[in-house]
């Protein structure tokens, strides 16, 4: 399954905002450095979907804050 995520690094807390089903806004503490604020999306993500870090994989949008990321469909993740 895939989402459309638009990344707001920098910010005061982490967060997930679901605009629908596939349109996420993510806040994440880590600047846009490294790959640091990419790292913590991921995590965060990994935690809204009770999934592991590793099952997450930017698919598009690595250095961009519009991003598509790749997730196993939680539905058929038990």
């Amino acid at each position: 399954m895939k989402i459309l995520i638009k990344a707001k690094p920098g910010a005061r807390e982490e967060s997930i905002q679901q605009i629908d089903e596939d349109h996420y806004i993510v806040s994440v503490k880590e600047p846009p450095i490294q790959g640091r604020a990419n790292s913590a999306i991921i995590k965060v993500l990994a935690q809204h979907f009770n999934l592991s870090q590793s099952a997450i994989k930017i698919v598009s949008g690595y250095a961009s804050r519009n991003k598509i990321i790749e997730i196993p469909d939680p539905k058929l993740v038990s």
